[in-house]
């Protein structure tokens, strides 16, 4: 049974013309998804009581069913694990920060890119999310918030799996998310994080959309990606890093690159050095994140004081870098975490 949010607004007109119904009903549908938030078919009050009861029995509400939620201690963090339709588990999270309210969501159920420090790599790839599947993390926060007086301010796809691997759908879901008649959501409010698919960057660079661009990169040189992050052999810094350039010099936006600090691995000044070098004259910023432990690697987050060491290297050469502060740690918020743990559960029983 489809998500409501998998169609489009045309879709929806044409959908209630083939049951008889005029324009104006797919209208108040889009508007109950997206500004209402509304995750139940008698949630639709403005329609006839038949036609609710035929969403009902048509579309899959609510969208996504919460299978187990967690709150950090300080209650800035909550993360959630959603069922979906087939059984599959992905995670969806809320981050308070004091002016923005950013959610981190997911694009695919597990990941194929294997990174050896990430849990949802671990996992291996289950399937791609859908559109809806996509939206549908988005919504569900979006009504927690507006129940509180609040509203999601930032999104970032950077939850469980390869936003580029899911290439279509991944830019489906943020159209629907943008949609001025819809949710309205600016693509300069969204941040989309790869491993480096090169073609997709190109692809994307082509398209010259808001959307900012992470670049997971984690190393300096190709030895020690290739390492961490098995892509590496595909796709060398050196191509991730030419199309980095060839995207800054044809959309003039800036290149985010995301750093997990490994205590010993990645976090030397040498590789600090190195990553100068490399990113020397390009429109950039350097995202540091502590390495968030998981169960399959044992490497250990960077101390504070190697990580600011490895934060003033990159300062002194002129490139912009902050240490992003790491959060809700003690309820497993990294990517994968609590659907891995869900996993082994199950294999348990």
């Amino acid at each position: 049974m489809p998500l409501p949010y998998e169609l489009s607004l045309q879709e929806w007109v044409d959908l209630f013309q083939s049951w008889g119904e005029p324009a104006y009903r797919a209208r108040q549908v889009w508007h109950g998804l997206y500004q209402r938030f509304y995750q139940a078919a008698g949630e639709f009050t403005d329609l006839p009581l038949t036609l609710r009861h035929r969403l009902a029995e048509h579309f899959r509400f609510p969208p996504l069913i919460p299978l187990a939620s967690q709150t950090s201690r300080d209650g800035q963090t909550i993360k959630t694990l959603f069922q979906l339709e087939d059984g599959q588990a992905i995670e969806a999270v809320l981050m308070r920060y004091e002016r923005r309210r950013t959610l981190c969501i997911s694009t695919q159920v597990g990941c194929a890119m294997g990174c050896v420090f990430c849990a949802t790599g671990q996992m291996g790839f289950r399937r791609h999310l859908t559109a809806g599947e996509i939206v549908a993390q988005v919504m569900y926060y979006a009504r927690q918030l507006a129940d509180q007086g609040e509203r999601v301010t930032n999104i970032v796809i950077m939850g469980m799996g390869e936003p580029f691997h899911n290439y279509e759908n991944t830019m489906q879901a943020i159209d629907r998310l943008n949609d001025p008649m819809g949710y309205h959501f600016g693509e300069r409010r969204i941040t989309l994080s790869t491993v480096g698919l090169v073609p997709m960057i190109r692809r994307f660079t082509a398209e010259r959309r808001q959307v900012n661009l992470a670049i997971s990169l984690h190393a300096a040189d190709d030895a020690l990606r290739s390492s961490l992050m098995p892509v590496n052999r595909k796709y060398s810094l050196e191509e991730v890093l030419q199309a980095c350039r060839d995207y800054v010099r044809e959309t003039h936006r800036r290149v985010t690159f995301e750093w997990a600090l490994i205590q010993g691995i990645n976090d030397t000044p040498e590789q600090a050095r190195r990553l100068a070098s490399l990113l020397k004259g390009l429109l950039c910023h350097v995202n540091l994140i502590p390495l968030n432990p998981t169960r399959g690697y044992s490497g250990k987050a960077t101390t504070g004081e190697r990580a600011r060491a490895f934060q003033a290297i990159l300062e002194q050469a002129g490139i912009p870098t902050t240490i992003r502060l790491r959060r809700g740690i003690e309820i497993q918020a990294g990517c994968g975490q609590l659907a891995t743990q869900e996993r082994l559960q199950k294999e348990r029983a």
